[in-house]
């Protein structure tokens, strides 16, 4: 069983956000949900709208903060869930940005787009998703 304690991070690390395009009518996501959304095994929003998932790089610290502080897992795990829906035809990978400039460029232009920033790069083309 998998216990998050805390969601905060120390005063000295960046805190990562969970955000969306602006057509997600959510504003808070269970992490249960969370979780399915970017293990790709949940393909839309408790609404029923089609989402698509955005990440960043497997070796990207905020990648790496995203994972283990919010999702509870590591980086090469999630790859290995997305990787074996790939190869047995099952699902998809997410799709994959380079930096956070380009994640925040592709959720503000994406309908039903889900990704995570850090705090500091937080601008008004997005919106912000709680987590229950």
């Amino acid at each position: 069983m998998l216990v998050l304690v805390s969601f905060c991070g120390l005063a000295d690390e960046p805190a990562t956000l969970v955000i969306a395009n602006r057509t997600v009518h959510q504003s808070a996501l269970p992490i249960e949900t969370l979780r399915a959304i970017f293990a790709m095994r949940q393909r839309t929003l408790p609404d029923g709208q089609a989402v698509h998932v955005y990440v960043l790089p497997d070796d990207n610290p905020i990648h790496e903060d995203f994972s283990k502080k919010i999702l509870g897992v590591y980086p090469h795990q999630l790859r290995l869930a997305w990787d074996r829906a790939v190869f047995s035809g099952t699902g998809q990978a997410p799709n994959e940005v380079d930096d956070e400039t380009e994640m925040l460029e592709a959720i503000a232009s994406t309908p039903g787009s889900i990704g995570y920033i850090q705090q500091s790069s937080l601008n008004d083309q997005v919106r912000v998703l709680d987590i229950e």
